[in-house]
């Protein structure tokens, strides 16, 4: 491929200027002629959507006019999955990323990934374009019992929801997750062990899950203080089930020869916890750390949509240690603010 560069399984197409000029590739003399930035936005939106978000925001609106749009377009963000850069961030500058990413969406968002939600504001957000929502991941968010009864409604269409280390919720929460996601096939509920260490048996969310969600066939309650016989119940009453996690609950007690017999299609992890637990999964995250390379974006070339809401560039409060974030808003009509080329 004459003009395009292959590093590691990503391959760079590079434009340059033919002695006509700006009106091309360079091309080896009998080579076809790709119009890259003249395929549909539709297709544009949907390879890139494979990339790295930093790639999407601060790569791609830089080389050209229609590629800067295609970002823009509800193809690039139909999945997005920000929870390892969440994690790293401030809860304001995660709202408003999270925020200007869904609007993107246009209603197509299927599928979110985002850590330690603390606005009761942003999740609303998010249940009210969850229209088309099937895997919602929000582990360690502000989620109360009376927020997720406001909301369930209108997350009837989610399929997997992980709900791990959201300690405000209860048996009455989830309770009204599964009487208003029917189609819910997996639920995480892990707990960490320094919240329920010296504790007594609550089975209450054991039998909310039983009684309410039928279809499971994946959930995940590691470190609850459950008992054998509200697992019994689950099992019972969740014949589809595959997958239980039941790493450090240490009063279930299921014999193996039982399992096979009576739950062949069942595997179970735990409670025994044979590897040190998943310690990213207990990282606090309240004293931001801002060391990565990876992480230290200029967002100088991206913008919000919704220019009502996000006039102006963010001012020294809304700024991460080390970091500038600035979104600027719409494309000119000639592409000048980044100094693309004119498409062809």
């Amino acid at each position: 491929m004459n003009g395009d560069k292959a590093v590691g399984n990503v391959i760079i197409i590079e434009a340059t200027t033919s002695t006509k000029g700006l009106n091309g590739l360079e091309m080896a003399e009998g080579s076809e002629f790709r119009h890259w930035d003249e395929l549909i936005p539709d297709a544009l939106g949907l390879i890139f959507s494979k990339l790295p978000l930093q790639a999407i925001l601060m790569v791609i609106p830089r080389v050209c006019k229609s590629w800067a749009k295609a970002v823009l377009g509800p193809y690039c963000w139909q999945e997005i999955d920000i929870e390892e850069w969440s994690s790293r961030f401030q809860p304001n500058d995660v709202d408003r990323m999270l925020q200007m990413l869904i609007n993107r969406s246009g209603g197509s968002l299927r599928k979110l990934c985002v850590t330690g939600l603390h606005n009761t504001s942003i999740i609303s957000f998010v249940a009210d374009h969850a229209g088309s929502l099937q895997t919602l991941r929000l582990p360690r968010s502000n989620i109360s019992d009376t927020l997720v009864e406001q909301i369930a409604g209108k997350l009837s269409a989610v399929t997997f929801l992980d709900l791990s280390y959201c300690d405000k919720i209860s048996a009455t929460g989830l309770e009204s997750i599964g009487k208003n996601c029917k189609a819910l096939v997996g639920i995480c509920r892990n707990l960490h062990p320094l919240h329920t260490a010296g504790r007594p048996l609550l089975d209450d969310e054991a039998y909310a899950i039983a009684a309410t969600m039928p279809k499971l066939k994946h959930l995940e309650m590691a470190y609850h203080l459950v008992s054998t016989k509200s697992v019994m119940t689950i099992l019972s009453s969740c014949s589809e089930l595959e997958f239980l996690d039941l790493r450090g609950c240490w009063d279930v007690r299921l014999e193996d020869k039982f399992l096979a017999e009576k739950f062949p299609k069942l595997r179970v992890l735990g409670p025994l916890v044979r590897d040190y637990y998943e310690r990213n999964e207990w990282d606090e995250c309240s004293d931001y750390s801002y060391i990565s390379d990876d992480l230290a974006w200029d967002f100088s070339g991206d913008f919000y949509d919704d220019a009502e809401s996000y006039d102006d560039p963010w001012d020294d409060e809304g700024r991460l240690e080390g970091l500038e974030l600035r979104f600027y808003e719409g494309i000119d009509e000639d592409g000048g603010a980044f100094g693309w080329p004119p498409s062809p």
